[in-house]
């Protein structure tokens, strides 16, 4: 569609809202149908009012924008600043401003989001110097000015010393807090019995009260003052008692009133006490004018919170750019969790029902000795959870609002949910289950829980590979796909279907079945595993599995013979492999610690091999940008040091972070660092069903961030507390107490047996905290299995751990002393030539990777050429030795200067050798990455398959069809096996490079072909 084409969409107000619909238009106008202007009086553009208070620590408007400078250029979004409108002219299809100079604006649609004013009481006094509304950056700037700048000679005026803040709400509150950290003595004046009125009861406002009050900052309530003055400039207050207190600044933040001027000037219906009438589809009475944000009035009700602005937005911009959606905006929901001076308070869902109803039942939970106050409200049957409000620890408030939008009954009983017990116990957590439909799975592709379920009814999809296909869920970066496990069994239940729990489709046990089979039986190989239990090739999900079985009960180097073709994406190489291709180098620092000598080293590492470094959460250094074949030559550099692996490639130990501890800070009670060095190396190189991390903290501060972590400990006066099944990610976990005041020897004893239990039980990419909280009994029953020997485990786990420890080799200094294994990390198998895999540009000092284009989607006559490339025209090439690939793994190869993956499968069954040879292209479709000869073979269906290490996505090796994601296709060619020697059946290298060429794909030169083999209309 020409430019010309497109209908106008002209949004009146540069705010939150307004930056929101911009984004969501521009999201779902897939056809580019709109032209889209911002309207704005300010001077800026859209900045996020709710950091406000933010602006005063650094007073730089840029750190408040919403999008960077070129967003509005890549997205086609004109903004303009500095222009009012006054009104539009329906007839015309035009606005009309109110600066002669600047010309009426032509419209398809108008959006009014206007926003709102700050309320301005009719105080006597209010336009005082020193008076001011808290609301724009611009009512910020003059407050400032006024506190901070010299007043002119000429107009003397002593210098602001106090400040008086009208408003008890959300804003008052932050105004006191920014003006209090000017240096001004600051009091809060609240016309109401008690502070944030609209979010809090009084038992709740009176704690926040006293924390308040406890930072310096007093605070009247039932207050009645007027303001003092002289020479028209402010001087004090006095209240209605006949007090006066001496003030200088004035700040009003009472409210705030919708900005319904341009809707009133143009026959836009309004609100009796102002606001503009919009229906469910966010219409006014004028056609093709629209609202939304706090300048509308829907179903008599203005929302001040910017929540249901954006759910405005986003219902607004799916009607313009489709007429046939028929979703409305219902209501907008007024949770919120706010951090005011430090103090936690939130309120969700209903959480000021009718005194007397019946149909509720509130609970309280008031504790002044520890500055907590919770009050939940629970249905009259105490079944389910309808709203609450919390002040002074909001920590299980995104739990218990979930819990509050799911029509599940309660679990437990209403105390565990207002004590907060869920944390402790591993009761009242909310699963997979409770979460409610419109729940974000997969942000990678925006899949909802509802999307799940739909997919798996309307298409009777039984199985995780077919929901992952059909839904889109669990085929990005994969963190989800343990939560769409869960969604499909439990759907399969509700339909009084069979839940298979089998590993995969060639092998019918869990991952603990596997484990107790592969443990009593002494397997030592997957291919004896597969023949005596299980069925076909082996796939990239049991493959793996049983890799990281083996490596937990014998510990063998993980690249040793058939156990290299069973690795995943980063454990192949030993390194993290990134987004293009290339992997990244994390040496690893225990407990955080580093001499001066060996920082030096990996700066001089990351200097000679030109790679880019950043420091990670986990105190160590990442080292980003190597190729594969560099990794050896990197690792000899940082084992000649005296480094060794960090093992952040694989589902074992990564870090035991700690604080300084009793060594230097004057708070510690225990040595942090030390003992945290100590369990690193202790742990080190284990292999577990998903990644490990740890955490000492030398006293109840928590800088190592303990209480978050697989096992955590925070020193005590007596000893250690052991905390266990924390953990960040996609779904934060709050480690439990299981053991308090304990000695460093039994802290290992128990850490040890709870690590083995779970290495023994666990479930596949299974954290410890979901672990535990599947566990019959949670942390109690592990208690007794750990410190009770209940199950007569203990010893069995005891022998297992020191078996790990005893065997513990570095990994990467195996390869590194043994130059043969160099070799798996050449970049082809047929030349000892290298090939830049991708485009660098310098980025504060540092490289990254330069972002290409989107290529077209349509095939070139270049691709059209190779498609239809005779096959007797082709060549048989020579392109290496057989014994150069091990059975069931991959290679690559470089014909011209096109990158081609080989693959070898082969296996004996029933007395018969089955091998096969395949050749690809090496690049991904999906992401233009060379990476899929070392993708994981095996077969689905009894087709042979190989598995993007990417992101999972699989090809059939026989067709170059994506099994996972139908618009993909790989390019295939014939290979054949001739006395040890192999050929592959090719076009001259002219015809394969003009669509396959490594360089097409590295080149950001718009006027070169950027050639993409992805979306052909094959």
């Amino acid at each position: 569609m020409t430019v010309a084409m497109r209908k106008h969409v002209v949004v009146i107000g540069n705010g939150m809202v307004g930056q929101r619909f911009c984004e969501k238009l521009r999201k779902y106008d897939t056809d580019k149908k709109f032209k889209i202007t911002c309207v704005g009086e300010e001077s800026r553009r859209h900045y996020n009012r709710m950091l406000l208070t933010e602006y005063f620590e650094h007073k730089t408007a840029e750190n408040l924008y919403l999008a960077a400078d070129d967003w509005y250029a890549t997205n086609e979004v004109d903004v303009m600043v500095d222009v009012q409108v006054e009104s539009i002219d329906h007839a015309k299809k035009e606005l009309i401003t109110k600066d002669s100079k600047v010309p009426n604006i032509k419209y398809d649609y108008v959006v009014l989001a206007t926003g709102s004013f700050a309320f301005l009481p009719p105080v006597p006094g209010h336009d005082y110097e020193g008076v001011y509304v808290y609301r724009t950056l611009t009512d910020l700037d003059n407050m400032l000015s006024y506190i901070h700048d010299t007043p002119p000679t000429d107009v003397p005026r002593p210098k602001p010393k106090a400040a008086a803040v009208f408003g008890g709400g959300l804003l008052g509150l932050e105004a006191a807090k920014a003006l209090r950290d000017e240096g001004l003595e600051v009091c809060i004046l609240e016309i109401n019995p008690w502070l944030m009125r609209r979010q809090l009861d009084e038992p709740g406002a009176t704690l926040l009260k006293n924390k308040v009050e406890e930072l310096g900052i007093r605070v009247h309530v039932n207050a009645k003052c007027g303001i003092m003055g002289d020479n028209g400039r402010v001087t004090g207050i006095r209240f209605e008692d006949g007090t006066v207190k001496g003030i200088e600044v004035v700040v009003f933040a009472c409210g705030i009133r919708p900005r319904d001027e341009v809707a009133k000037a143009s026959g836009v219906n309004v609100h009796e006490r102002g606001g503009i009438l919009v229906d469910d589809n966010l219409a006014t009475n004028v056609e093709d004018v629209y609202g939304i944000g706090e300048c509308v009035i829907h179903q008599g009700r203005v929302y001040g919170l910017v929540n249901p602005g954006y759910a405005m937005a986003d219902v607004l911009a799916h009607r313009l750019t489709d007429s046939s959606d028929v979703r409305i905006f219902e209501s907008g929901d007024m949770s919120t969790k706010l951090k005011l001076m430090g103090v936690d308070v939130a309120s969700f869902g209903n959480y000021m029902p009718p005194k007397d109803s019946k149909e509720f039942m509130p609970l309280v939970y008031d504790n002044p000795a520890e500055g907590v106050y919770r009050k939940l409200i629970f249905t009259a049957d105490a079944k389910h959870i309808v709203g609450g409000m919390m002040v002074g620890d909001a920590s299980d408030y995104s739990k218990l609002l979930l819990t509050s939008q799911s029509a599940k009954p309660l679990k437990d009983s209403p105390s565990v949910y207002l004590l907060g017990k869920a944390a402790s116990s591993g009761a009242g957590t909310v699963t997979e289950d409770d979460l409610p439909d419109d729940a974000q799975v997969c942000s990678c592709n925006d899949v909802t829980k509802g999307d799940i379920k739909k997919a798996i009814h309307e298409q009777g999809l039984t199985c995780l590979k077919d929901v992952k296909t059909c839904s889109s869920a669990g085929t990005g970066c994969g963190g989800c796909v343990p939560m769409v496990k869960d969604i499909l069994d439990f759907e399969m239940k509700k339909m009084g279907a069979t839940v298979d729990n089998s590993l995969c489709e060639h092998f019918a046990y869990t991952r603990k079945e596997m484990f107790d089979m592969i443990r009593i039986k002494e397997y030592c190989t997957f291919t004896a595993v597969l023949k005596d239990h299980g069925t076909g090739f082996g796939c990239e999900i049991c493959k793996p599995t049983v890799a990281s079985i083996l490596a937990s009960l014998y510990n063998s180097h993980i690249l040793d013979g058939e156990l290299f073709t069973l690795q995943d994406s980063n454990d192949r190489f030993l390194a993290n492999l990134q987004k293009n291709g290339t992997y990244s180098v994390i040496p690893r620092i225990p407990g955080g610690e580093i001499t001066p000598e060996k920082l030096v080293v990996i700066g001089d590492v990351g200097k000679k091999y030109g790679l880019y470094t950043k420091l990670t959460g986990g105190q160590r250094i990442d080292l980003l940008g190597a190729m594969a074949w560099q990794l050896p030559h990197i690792w000899k550099d940082l084992v000649d040091a005296g480094f060794e692996s960090g093992h952040a490639y694989g589902k074992a130990l990564r870090t035991v972070k700690s604080c300084v501890g009793s060594a230097w800070c004057r708070y510690g009670r225990g040595d942090a660092v030390g003992l945290a060095i100590m369990l690193e190396e202790r742990y080190r190189g284990i292999r577990s069903p998903h990644k490990l991390k740890g955490g000492v903290s030398g006293c109840v501060r928590e800088c190592a961030e303990a209480q978050s972590k697989d096992f955590g400990l925070i020193a005590t006066e007596t000893g250690y507390n052991l905390y266990v099944g924390g953990n960040g990610g996609t779904t934060p976990r709050h480690a439990q107490l299981f053991a308090s005041d304990i000695s460093e020897e039994l802290v290992i004893k128990y850490i040890d047996r709870y690590l083995m239990y779970y290495i023994h039980t666990a479930d596949r990419l299974e954290r410890t905290a979901k672990w535990l909280t599947k566990l019959e009994g949670g942390v109690e029953q592990l208690k007794r299995v750990v410190i009770d020997d209940a199950l007569g485990l203990a010893e069995t786990l005891d022998a297992h751990m020191a078996l790990l420890i005893d065997t513990y080799v570095c990994e990467w200094k195996k390869v590194v002393d043994n130059p043969e294994r160099w070799a798996y990390f050449d970049q082809f198998r047929n030349t000892t030539a290298k090939q830049d895999m991708i485009t660098l540009e310098s980025t504060r000092d540092q490289i990254r990777p330069v972002m290409l284009p989107t290529p077209p989607s349509s095939p070139s006559g270049a691709e059209r050429a190779l498609l239809e490339y005779e096959k007797t025209k082709m060549e048989w090439i020579p392109v290496g030795e057989a014994k150069q690939y091990a059975p069931n793994s991959g290679g690559s190869i470089l014909y011209g200067a096109t990158q081609l993956a080989v693959f070898h499968t082969a296996r004996n069954w029933n007395g018969i050798e089955q091998v096969a040879w395949y050749a690809t292209q090496n690049m991904c479709p999906h992401t233009n990455a060379f990476v899929l000869s070392s993708g994981m073979v095996g077969d689905s269906n009894s087709k042979m398959k190989v598995a993007c290490p990417l992101h999972k996505n699989t090809f059939d090796l026989e067709t170059g069809q994506c099994l996972t994601m139908d618009q993909y296709k790989l390019y295939q060619f014939d290979m054949k096996e001739v006395d040890g020697e192999l050929y592959a059946l090719l076009p001259p290298t002219a015809v394969v490079d003009a669509v396959l060429a490594t360089q097409k794909f590295l080149s950001v030169d718009a006027e070169m072909e950027l050639s993409k083999c992805a979306k052909l209309d094959w």
